[in-house]
């Protein structure tokens, strides 16, 4: 009888060893770069369907969170990135960063969502696509006229009255000046960004304050994102969202697996999760154009067929010249940045 209980007791000190594993097993740090207001829904929508699985999240800009990927590289402490732009995500895939893994359902995704290799090294979500925020009221009381494409920033009327993200520390301010460079080409792109930065005011650290002090009347243009600018006009704020005629430079929020996360199981369902029909549902929120076709429903105060003002991005040129567009970009640019906190 002694020796039958000790056999239970040692099962069942076992069962809560393998218990306590696995708890720990399904707790992640995931970095993130999804607006704040934004994840804690997210990860409670996650959570309801998979409450053993603890969400520990490191949010912060683009920028800032690539440069921390890129710094713990020899030592990384995120198990999974969800919601990082993809533009990153193809810099930290050329580092060997990431860990290949194809979700379950990503052949449903529409093809440009998806990384080129098999297994994909990382997924898309949505995009994000630029846009200028025009406050109506300050523009009349300054005797602004409405800017109807990009080339109009530059025009002597708007000196000191627009605001963008430094593409630094800013996912939409990089989406906006890879854009540029695409769509003017190199030598004109730098032309129209000189010019440009003579009626800048400011260069932020967020992809939304722009929008955010175009709808408070801090400023009475802000070079920003669609998803923000809907979300501040159906707020209330005196807002003209233009959608500038050239074509708008667009990115997508992307997810991946960190290469070397020891809870790779957990991280593979939060994967999955990431690009299932519920979280396509929840991301269309905000999000007027998603990876999954035929999901999407019209965003409040954007044009229906926004997807199609939106370049041909390529994503692979503006990852593999990063560093050296950001490097002429700070050399010109930085002085106007604003101090970052």
């Amino acid at each position: 009888m002694k020796s039958r209980n000790a056999t239970i007791a040692m099962a069942f000190a076992a069962a809560l060893m393998s218990s306590a594993a696995f708890a720990e097993t399904s707790e992640l740090t995931v970095y993130t770069a999804i607006e704040a207001e934004d994840l804690a829904r997210y990860a409670e929508t996650f959570t309801k369907s998979h409450p053993d699985i603890k969400l520990n999240f490191v949010r912060d800009s683009t920028g800032v969170v690539t440069a921390k990927l890129l710094a713990e590289k020899d030592n990384p402490q995120a198990d999974v990135v969800w919601g990082l732009a993809a533009t990153s995500l193809l810099v930290l895939k050329t580092e060997g960063m990431l860990e290949p893994y194809a979700p379950k359902g990503v052949e449903l995704l529409k093809p440009k969502f998806v990384d080129k290799d098999t297994p994909p090294a990382w997924v898309g979500m949505d995009a994000w696509a630029a846009s200028i925020c025009f406050n109506t009221v300050e523009g009349k009381k300054l005797g602004l006229t409405e800017p109807t494409s990009w080339k109009d920033l530059t025009k002597p009327e708007y000196k000191g009255h627009i605001v963008m993200p430094n593409p630094a520390s800013s996912g939409t301010g990089f989406l906006d000046v890879s854009s540029w460079l695409q769509l003017f080409g190199e030598k004109d792109g730098w032309a129209y960004m000189d010019a440009l930065h003579q009626n800048i005011d400011a260069y932020t650290h967020s992809g939304s304050k722009p929008c955010k002090m175009a709808a408070a009347g801090e400023t009475a243009i802000g070079i920003s994102f669609e998803f923000r600018a809907a979300k501040s006009k159906k707020e209330g704020a005196p807002l003209d969202i233009v959608i500038p005629s050239e074509g708008i430079g667009w990115d997508m929020e992307a997810s991946a697996i960190v290469a070397g996360t020891k809870n790779l199981e957990a991280a593979k369902t939060l994967l999955d999760w990431s690009i299932s029909k519920e979280a396509n549902e929840m991301y269309n929120v905000g999000y007027a154009v998603l990876a999954m076709p035929n999901v999407a429903k019209p965003v409040e105060f954007l044009p229906a067929d926004i997807e199609s003002k939106m370049i041909d991005n390529d994503f692979e040129w503006a990852a593999n010249h990063r560093k050296a567009i950001l490097d002429e970009w700070t050399k010109r640019y930085d002085a106007k940045s604003e101090p970052k906190s």
